[in-house]
């Protein structure tokens, strides 16, 4: 055969990309607790402090810059309130006794003062996403769009808050590949420890629309994991975990059931969870793949893989792992500049200023009753010494 009849093999449409992800970190150092595996984004998923102080801010990003990853996304939680400034100046004007304006400053900065800590990060790669949907050209040659979000639903006061009554839009587009949020969706990977289900509906009926090929968020600790959801090819008026969710075609990557022994579990299956949990404290992160040619490839539009990348644990786990997942991301056009986000949608409007300038996954297991109340949020929200946050 003559070299002119050769054909170069075609360039596979997807590329494959490397997503550590990571959230509810508040605040600590974690030194030695982070993977030095590279990847080519890193996410956190918000509740980057405890108690929105500034030392937690400037701790949170020293843990980033050590991450080896060119594009760093982020997003606030409701711990973050000092990034909500109605919430914020909410805090102060209701605290009492009336606090010292200087001691705000000094612990909590000046408003707007954390947002440009995180801002002025952005020379090193780290961006903090606003609500809405941005755009990213990656370095090595993928390109991302990616629908971010903080809210989540509560009747307290802190930052980035919805009250549940009234519910909240995630105006997600169809074509996303990664949506952010601090919270969970209604049904998957939400259970607290009191078993209740924590997530939210309107979130999952906006994601179950859109179908992202990936959902990550935190919030809820005790629902760390991953978990691959099948869709039904025909979605209710308003989609729900009990209704469109193909459960025979979904599994649990992981989650701590699956990593925790328990009551229930024989010598067999202690042995086996406390190797898989020794490996992932080994190399601190747990490592999940679903490229073309994978046990599972991820067929995008027909599945949504949802990771809870919760990092904070409590006493039979005090640091969870993180995630790193590796999926095929479209080609980005060649022309395009790598890194430099291009908003669109939502996010074009600029963000809400108000300043002056599942059942399968928990069924499939049974559940252990060794875990306590995670020392998440939650607990926080209802009693603290700190000066704002009561």
């Amino acid at each position: 055969m003559s070299s002119a009849t050769l054909k170069a093999p075609e360039a596979s449409p997807l590329i494959k990309t490397k997503i550590l992800i990571l959230s509810d970190t508040h605040g600590m150092t974690l030194a030695e607790k982070m993977p030095s595996q590279s990847a080519d984004i890193c996410v956190h998923c918000g509740d980057l402090t405890e108690e929105s102080k500034l030392d937690e801010f400037r701790a949170t990003l020293e843990l980033l810059r050590a991450i080896e990853a060119p594009l760093k996304l982020v997003i606030a939680g409701n711990h973050d309130f000092t990034l909500d400034t109605s919430s914020f100046r909410k805090k102060i004007e209701e605290a009492r006794p009336q606090i010292e304006p200087e001691l705000v400053a000094k612990v909590y900065g000046e408003y707007e003062e954390a947002r440009r800590l995180l801002l002025d990060a952005k020379r090193d790669g780290i961006h903090l996403l606003d609500e809405g949907s941005h755009r990213f050209s990656l370095q090595n040659g993928a390109k991302l769009t990616v629908y971010a979000s903080p809210y989540t639903p509560s009747l307290g006061d802190w930052g980035f808050q919805y009250r549940p009554d009234q519910g909240h839009k995630f105006s997600i587009e169809e074509g996303t590949d990664l949506a952010i949020t601090h919270g969970p969706p209604r049904g998957i990977l939400d259970r607290t420890n009191s078993r209740e289900r924590a997530g939210c509906p309107d979130l999952f009926a906006a994601v179950a629309m859109a179908k992202p090929r990936i959902h990550c968020f935190g919030h809820i600790h005790e629902g760390w994991g991953a978990k691959m959801v099948t869709w039904r090819e025909k979605l209710t008026e308003k989609p729900s975990h009990f209704t469109d969710i193909d459960n025979d075609r979904s599994f649990v990557v992981e989650q701590l059931s699956t990593m925790q022994s328990g009551k229930f579990d024989s010598p067999e299956d202690t042995k086996r969870k406390e190797e898989k949990a020794s490996k992932y404290a080994t190399q601190m992160f747990c490592d999940t793949s679903h490229c073309d040619g994978d046990v599972a490839p991820l067929e995008s539009g027909k599945q949504t893989l949802f990771v809870n990348a919760a990092i904070k644990g409590d006493d039979d786990m005090p640091v969870q792992p993180s995630w790193l997942v590796e999926v095929g991301l479209p080609r980005a056009d060649t022309t395009e500049e790598p890194d430099e986000p291009e908003q669109i949608g939502e996010a074009t409007l600029g963000r809400k200023r108000t300043l002056d300038t599942d059942e399968a996954e928990s069924e499939e297991r049974p559940p252990t009753n060794r875990r306590r109340l995670s020392a998440s949020g939650r607990a926080k929200e209802s009693g603290s010494s700190n000066i704002l946050c009561y």
